[in-house]
């Protein structure tokens, strides 16, 4: 599929388009922010959130490379081919080049573009890089995670500056980089440039690793991997503040739109949360898809301070920037322009949405309206898991595998059952047949899922330790 050309259109009462600051935390769990439980010391979070709108129906993928897909394209992952699981390092996989990213076409409106952090959307190619799909600078890496401080994974090196490689020697931490290296960018801009700048933090993703004041933040828990998740979180905060801080002093949040949001939901296993919501990172229930979010703006929004209640999905935010840069995508995208609801407490302009269709395992999961489906496997951790409370224990239960022969089609009312405990599936058969012929009909405009292996030839061992692109 191929994004039609943007066209140009007016943008009202607009002398220069507004900045877009789009930060993404990794693996952030519903129940890991202050706003939600006040145990997390989130404090900058908080205020941004609390100042701003607090998104209660926002959406994301079940794993990274599918919502970062969402993100940089308005485009569900079955329809990119990326909607089975991740790409894994060494895996030739990545957004098709002929779907148009989102700083590619902010450029056409005049845009410096900017990512810091994470990409994880294909790198065996240098056209699947940053740089090569429209970014004027990347600081960061390529693949799904890597040693905070060594920069490694899986055997190769993952730090670039741009396109060369990045060395750090003396083996820092890799969100203090991070965000050093964003207080300079933000110093140095053209502010009277529009800036859009992409921040996709490493944290709070594995391993577990933070400095020890971090981790000291939460002498109480018990639980080791609670303990250093929760640090993780609150260096994230602290950069957030660190960064905002820059920005603000620089008047680049005068006329910004800031929108902070996770990729998907907590990985229990690893000491997130995501009560009282089912499930977690790598699952199709509302704790593994119902995302942490916000939005902020000084100047934009016309009604702040408040939890709104309306549906959106990541695919969203491609147009609704698109519209804040005077321009609009093509008509062939799943996004929808979101600004009326964000902006202006309005009605979403979505009424139902694809969770995900991954014809590989037979999974999927669709909403319409109140109305939730899920056939197949909803992925490895399907209960619901308070704050781990024992030295050792996480709370996880028996029905933590993918041991079921057969999942049977589940039905659930997400409004009037938000934590889904309770299937419908055998008490209303109509609204359960409903939702399988629009599934059907979802299914088919889908794309067959990209599920390379790892390729040999993309080893770090053959371009000198370091993951490099340039293998398929």
């Amino acid at each position: 599929m191929t994004l039609l050309m943007v066209v140009t259109v007016t943008a009202a009462d607009v002398t220069k388009p507004p900045n877009i600051i789009f930060v993404v935390a990794d693996d952030l769990g519903w129940n890991d922010v202050g706003w939600h439980n006040p145990s997390m010391l989130t404090p900058n979070l908080n205020r941004y959130a609390a100042q701003g709108v607090i998104l209660n129906s926002s959406y994301v993928q079940y794993f990274c490379s599918p919502s970062r897909n969402c993100f940089m394209t308005g485009y569900y992952p079955y329809h990119t081919g990326l909607q089975h699981l991740v790409i894994m390092p060494g895996q030739p996989r990545y957004v098709p080049a002929n779907f148009t990213m989102l700083p590619a076409l902010l450029k056409q409106a005049g845009y410096q573009t900017h990512i810091v952090g994470k990409w994880h959307l294909g790198m065996c190619n240098w056209e699947y890089t940053p740089t090569y799909r429209g970014f004027d600078s990347f600081y960061g890496y390529y693949n799904a995670y890597e040693d905070y401080y060594t920069h490694a994974a899986n055997g190769g090196y993952d730090f670039r500056d741009d396109t060369s490689v990045f060395r750090d020697p003396s083996n820092e931490y890799f969100n203090y980089l991070l965000t050093e290296r964003t207080v300079q960018l933000v110093e140095k801009l053209d502010t009277s440039t529009p800036l859009f700048l992409y921040l996709p933090y490493h944290l709070c993703h594995g391993p577990l690793q933070v400095p020890a004041k971090y981790e000291n933040m939460y002498s109480d828990i018990q639980n080791s991997s609670r303990r250093i998740y929760c640090g993780m979180v609150s260096m994230m905060d602290e950069s957030f503040g660190n960064i905002t801080q820059a920005l603000d002093s620089r008047g680049l949040l005068d006329n910004t739109l800031l929108v902070f949001t996770t990729d998907n939901g907590g990985p229990v296993q690893y000491g997130a949360n995501n009560w009282p919501l089912r499930g977690g990172k790598g699952t199709f229930w509302e704790g593994g898809t119902r995302g942490v979010a916000f939005v902020w703006s000084k100047n934009l929004l016309s009604r702040t301070g408040y939890t709104n209640n309306e549906m959106m999905h990541a695919v969203d935010w491609y147009p609704t920037i698109l519209h804040m840069a005077g321009l609009q995508p093509g008509s062939s995208i799943d996004g929808v322009n979101q600004w009326d609801m964000l902006s202006n407490n309005g009605p979403s302009q979505r009424d139902e949405f694809v969770y995900n269709i991954d014809t590989i395992p037979n999974s999927t999961a669709i909403r319409y309206k109140d109305y939730k489906l899920l056939t197949g496997n909803p992925g490895q951790f399907n209960d619901w898991y308070p704050v781990p409370q024992s030295v050792s224990s996480a709370n996880l239960t028996s029905t933590d595998t993918q041991g079921r022969v057969e999942w049977k089609p589940q039905l659930y009312n997400i409004r009037n059952d938000p934590e889904e405990r309770h299937d419908l599936a055998e008490s209303d058969h109509q609204t359960l047949q409903m939702m399988l012929g629009r599934l059907q009909d979802w299914i088919k405009s889908g794309v067959t899922p990209q599920n390379a292996q790892v390729d040999p030839r993309g080893d770090p061992k053959r371009w000198g330790g370091v993951w490099t692109p340039g293998w398929c």
